[in-house]
């Protein structure tokens, strides 16, 4: 097992044969690393953390540390990052809180980039990507394909829908609606639908066709959300919306903060 001589492992700790552990790297008892992980130097995983295969995280990143929250107490909560994700230079991910679910979840073939900060009890699912400096409060629920864009500040308790796109500099106090363009050069308005993202991961032209009229009747239109909603339900149940729309409806009627329109 290749482990640099200056790293410190303490007993109890998981490190399969295949991973990689390079200098000045600390990993507390309770760690548990999969298969082919490369821990590349100067890097602390702490507390009850667990790594998927292939996982990478670069110096000076600091995983499943404590949250920075008042009332945490040293509770053994935990973080969970799932298979292939890259975690880079000074990226901090705090391990969950009892208040918020107890974890702090990281998905697969996920990008973090540097200097971004994940905070407790955040959920993030797979194929996402982090851009330098995005700034999760805690509660955070970030779903599938979603991008959080550059020195992005994410309120707690936000969502921020599948496919979403997130223009650099943008603060975001409301949910983030699926499939959008969100941006603060459109005075934080979702000015459009991800298109050249959706095209990418396979959307048809009949569904983004479908997806488009969708968003100019809830966000275009002179209708508001309660009236667009009904109007969008209407084409549900004719059968001239599928999937993805019904999917942007019920994530539109489940939020909690409201959305950006």
């Amino acid at each position: 097992m290749p482990i640099h001589p200056t790293a410190i492992i303490e007993k109890g700790a998981v490190v399969p044969e295949s991973c990689t552990v390079g200098p000045f790297c600390t990993i507390s008892a309770n760690v548990v690393l999969g298969e082919e992980c490369n821990i590349i130097s100067h890097v602390v995983l702490d507390g009850h953390l667990t790594l998927g295969r292939g996982v990478r995280v670069f110096p000076f990143a600091s995983v499943g540390c404590a949250p920075q929250d008042l009332k945490y107490k040293g509770e053994p909560t935990r973080c969970e990052i799932g298979e292939y994700t890259d975690i880079r230079e000074c990226v901090t991910i705090s391990r969950g809180t009892t208040g918020g679910g107890g974890v702090t979840h990281v998905g697969s073939n996920c990008l973090i980039m540097a200097y971004v900060h994940i905070g407790h009890d955040t959920f993030i699912g797979n194929h996402c990507i982090l851009a330098n400096a995005a700034t999760l409060a805690g509660h955070v629920h970030v779903e599938d394909y979603a991008t959080v864009g550059a020195l992005n500040p994410v309120h707690q308790y936000c969502r921020i829908g599948k496919h979403a796109y997130i223009g650099g500099g943008t603060t975001i106090t409301m949910d983030v609606l699926p499939y959008s363009l969100t941006s603060i050069e459109r005075n934080n308005h979702a000015y459009g639908l991800n298109k050249v993202g959706l095209e990418r991961r396979g959307f048809t032209p009949e569904e983004l066709k479908q997806l488009r009229s969708a968003y100019k009747l809830l966000t275009a239109s002179k209708l508001n959300t309660h009236d667009a909603l009904a109007a969008i339900r209407e084409k549900i149940a004719s059968g001239e919306f599928g999937e993805h729309v019904t999917y942007l409806a019920d994530f539109v009627e489940k939020s909690e903060r409201g959305v950006i329109k």
